[in-house]
């Protein structure tokens, strides 16, 4: 590790001091610490964010249940309101990582990196959830934006992430076995508004499906997401499965995941 400034603001306001004079933000680091390691990311000046008390905590508020940015994987997975509420969601954070991982990791973190393969922001988008920040609040289907990219500005922070309760939802995930990050995620949810289907893992970001949601309208059956045909054609294909072999995930992981939910 190369040498650079720490810096564990106890308030908003100073983080965003820090951060307009030019310092990173670092959430729970599972990433970032990495990719500076690696010399990936060289930031001068690392702002932690893990001492903003108002950053981290878990509500239900009206429909939704919302969820602080610093709020720990292990906390989402063992919250009381997230396991009455949205059990996927809980049962989703508890698969994440290890225990380690989950300890340490958060979930505006994982959610502003937006890797190709993590399980939350296949959450956000299935569940038309909400994402709060410094500066204002960004619907989940205009915030992901590709590989590694969002909506958020330079010095934007996400403070808290509103999940609408679904009628009902769950997440079946194909695990990397050494990462354990998903091959192929499914997170399906209905409600008033109709099924979303989000899919992790198997292309260049987070993506909804239309095929499999039309078809979960009609019926919302593991035998009709069987159904439907998976385009292969931009899915992801390298070490772990080919393109054809992430389209036939889709389709079975989506069929767990209804069935799951219908429970």
């Amino acid at each position: 590790m190369y040498a650079f400034n720490y810096e564990r603001p106890a308030t908003l306001a100073a983080a965003q001091s820090l951060l307009a004079a030019g310092g990173n933000a670092l959430a729970g680091g599972q990433t970032m610490i990495a990719a500076m390691k690696q010399r990936l990311q060289q930031p001068e000046t690392v702002v932690d964010l893990g001492a903003i008390s108002t950053l981290a905590g878990i509500r239900k508020e009206g429909n939704a249940i919302v969820i602080g940015a610093m709020t720990r994987h292990q906390d989402v997975a063992d919250n009381a309101e997230v396991r009455q509420h949205i059990p996927a969601l809980a049962a989703l954070a508890d698969g994440i990582g290890d225990k380690q991982i989950r300890t340490m990791g958060t979930l505006g973190g994982s959610v502003a990196n937006n890797d190709p393969a993590a399980c939350y922001p296949s959450a956000v988008l299935a569940l038309g959830a909400t994402v709060h920040t410094d500066q204002r609040t960004i619907a989940a289907d205009n915030f992901f934006h590709g590989l590694y990219a969002t909506a958020l500005k330079a010095g934007e922070l996400i403070t808290a992430i509103s999940f609408p309760i679904p009628q009902k939802a769950a997440y079946a995930k194909f695990r990397q076995p050494a990462s354990r990050f998903a091959l192929v995620g499914v997170f399906v949810a209905q409600s008033a508004g109709g099924a979303r289907v989000a899919v992790t893992g198997a292309g260049n970001g987070v993506f909804r499906h239309a095929g499999l949601e039309a078809a979960l309208n009609t019926s919302f059956t593991p035998e009709a997401v069987a159904k439907v045909a998976i385009d292969a054609s931009e899915l992801n294909a390298d070490l772990h499965a080919s393109a054809a072999y992430r389209a036939n995930l889709i389709s079975v992981q989506t069929q767990r995941a209804v069935k799951q939910a219908n429970g």
